[in-house]
């Protein structure tokens, strides 16, 4: 049995499909388009579940239209369970109304039932059952409950009638008859109402004229079909509302009063600027620091235990050079930032998951939409505070081509959880009383560079006009914590897994090249190894922002283009092995200045970043011309900032 799961955005349905079918889910992507597609086996069941995007019509506006609608055409569906937002039923039960055309069985998973009840709704669930001649599952997602009573009657009870209730007055009710009669294939009566209302798609691939009918139904209704036929929709929906619908005294909702705070149009900002810099300040500022350090130490002490085992047992020099100097030194470098990661993750979750992002973001849509992005755009930057990859695959959610291959361009620019060592780092050392508050304004700084970014692009590229930014705005709500941490958790330990195997491998690569010479004589000094020699060939490049030519800096910049947390890694192998006990008391890393360390921060903010992240960038282009102009925008973007930073910070220090 093959299930449709339908519903409008932000209905609860991607979270009734993880209830549905727990960890027995598959993900890969529609044909033809970039748009993730989900299918899970129902709990205690063979039967199939399949997550259709989330769409408020049948109306080919978007992609996530085009896709349910050829599904449901396309595929042999048994069953649809649509699921509706009890505090938005009209709205929702306007899709309902649609979906009938495809004479499917169908039940009604109503959601948010208590979130209605404290808007001060009373639904009559039988009533409204009746009226719609549909089987209706009252359940709520995040209390879970209504869930197996919803699974028994799809095992058990499967609905298998469509005597839906006719929703259209009597003309317009026979002309759809009329024509679906001479329709050859499945799902007549909706391709008879989309050749009435000349679907632009299907009036092509179906060879019939409806030119006469169309003009009898406007001649009768004084309207044109398409407004014919929502009118009678909405007739339809208003009567089941007056009958199993009733409401008491609405009472002032917590959400319009945070929102008149939160969004207001004067604090709005100001109030973004200081929760961020309050994450930052949690992550990146003396807590962070704090339990980084109790790390590093704990690692410290590992390094000196190991280092004298290996020497007990008798273990060659270049043994333990190899594995205390290179692979410990790489991979603990940046597992004692895994604290301050930790922190950034659960904090960010946290106003995801109270509503807050989503609010945010839609406000912010008025100003992006200046500089040629939509306000969706806010929701890939987010998540690229974790990880640029999943960040860029988040741009699908944007319909707009050039808007979501602008977005995935910029979207790199966010600092990320890799790059979140190199500021705390730098930040913390060159900047010990105000670390957070650096750090911070790195993070606003990437919002500034991308909206001057894309107003320039708009300006010189892109002229027309852009896509509005529809979306439903949920309500607050307290976090459901076990989603929080089981997030933060994941996105945590994939971090590690990512980082760690590509520092593991990277470690030993780098230790080697900076263990030996072009004659393979081992313990040469750190400047006459194979690396000195290859970072001098680029450390010109990096002049403008270091004040010098650094081929250590350079190696692990260009180290950067692997992974972003190899920065570090390599920073931290080179001082090792220079014979520093860290980055910063290394004489290879003398040179650096507040002015250069700040610029050295936002050139591998900017800069093209890590493999993992231009894969993505490929997939989402399409092609490989256009990933490679984006890595050169980039690079060249960064190298410009970092300069000039670099050199008003020279003369601001000059200065003082």
């Amino acid at each position: 049995m093959k299930i449709a799961l339908i519903g409008n955005q932000n209905s609860g349905k991607t979270s009734l499909f993880n209830l549905l079918t727990g960890n027995n889910q598959k993900v890969g992507n529609w044909p033809g388009v970039t748009l993730e597609r989900k299918t899970g086996i129902l709990r205690t069941s063979t039967a199939e579940v399949i997550d259709l995007p989330g769409i408020y019509s049948l109306s080919p506006y978007s992609n996530e239209e085009n896709i349910v609608r050829r599904f449901l055409l396309e595929e042999k569906v048994d069953l649809i369970i649509n699921i509706i937002d009890s505090t938005a039923l009209e709205r929702s039960l306007y899709l309902t109304t649609q979906l009938y055309s495809f004479n499917i069985p169908m039940i009604i998973a109503l959601n948010m039932t208590d979130l209605a009840f404290e808007q001060g709704l009373r639904i009559d669930v039988e009533r409204l059952s009746t009226m719609l001649n549909v089987p209706i599952i009252p359940i709520s997602c995040l209390k879970r409950t209504g869930i197996k009573e919803l699974i028994m009657l799809i095992t058990k009870d499967t609905p298998t009638i469509t005597n839906f209730p006719s929703l259209y007055s009597q003309p317009l009710q026979e002309t759809i008859r009329k024509v679906a009669e001479l329709l050859p294939i499945d799902a007549k009566e909706f391709l008879a109402i989309k050749l009435l209302e000349a679907d632009v798609e299907l009036s092509t691939k179906v060879d019939l004229d409806v030119n006469e009918s169309i003009s009898q139904l406007k001649a009768h209704y004084k309207l044109g079909v398409s407004e014919i036929l929502a009118n009678e929709r909405y007739n339809f929906i208003e009567k089941i509302r007056d009958e199993a619908v009733s409401s008491r005294e609405k009472p002032k909702l917590l959400t319009d009063k945070i929102d008149r705070i939160l969004l207001n149009k004067y604090l709005a900002i100001p109030i973004f600027v200081l929760i961020m810099l309050l994450v930052y300040f949690l992550a990146a500022g003396p807590v962070g620091m704090f339990l980084s350090s109790l790390v590093e130490r704990g690692f410290a002490a590992l390094n000196d235990a190991l280092a004298n085992f290996l020497v007990n047992v008798g273990a060659s020099p270049w043994a333990v050079s190899l594995v205390v100097d290179g692979i410990l030194t790489g991979v603990t470098s940046i597992l004692s930032f895994v604290p301050q990661l930790l922190i950034l993750f659960f904090m960010t979750d946290i106003l995801e998951a109270s509503g807050y992002m989503s609010r945010i973001a839609f406000f912010f849509d008025r100003i992006f939409r200046k500089v040629g992005l939509s306000g969706k755009a806010l929701i890939p930057f987010i998540i690229g505070t974790g990880c640029s990859v999943p960040a860029i695959m988040a741009s699908r959610v944007i319909e707009d081509e050039r808007e979501r291959k602008l977005t995935v361009l910029l979207t790199p620019f966010i600092p990320c959880g890799a790059k979140l060592p190199i500021i705390t780092l730098f930040a913390a050392y060159f900047f010990p009383d105000t670390t957070g508050l650096v750090s911070a304004s790195l993070y606003f700084l990437a919002i500034i560079i991308i909206l001057l970014t894309a107003f320039v692009l708009k300006r010189v590229f892109y002229k027309q006009k852009y896509s509005p930014f529809i979306q439903e705005l949920p309500t607050y709500k307290a976090p459901n914590m076990r989603y929080v941490l089981r997030d933060t958790g994941h996105k945590t330990w994939s971090f590690i897994t990512n980082a760690g195997s590509v520092i593991l491998f990277a470690s030993v690569i780098l230790w080697f090249l900076l263990s030996f010479n072009w004659k393979l004589q081992y313990g040469v000094a750190v400047d006459k190894s194979i690396l000195s020699d290859v970072g001098r060939l680029f450390s010109f490049i990096f002049y403008p922002f270091l004040g010098t030519n650094s081929w250590a800096a350079a190696v692990s910049i260009i180290q950067g283009l692997v992974a972003k947390e190899q920065v570090v890694s390599s920073l931290s192998i080179i001082a090792k092995l220079s014979g520093g006990d860290s980055i910063f008391n290394s004489p290879l890393f003398a040179f650096f200045t507040p002015a250069s360390a700040y610029a050295f921060m936002a050139f591998n903010l900017f800069s093209a970043p890590c493999f993992g992240a231009i894969g993505a960038m490929y997939q989402e282009f399409g092609n490989r011309r256009t990933m490679i102009k984006a890595l050169l925008l980039q690079t060249i973007a960064a190298l410009l900032i970092a300069t000039l930073i670099f050199q008003l910070g020279t003369l601001v220090e000059g200065l003082l």
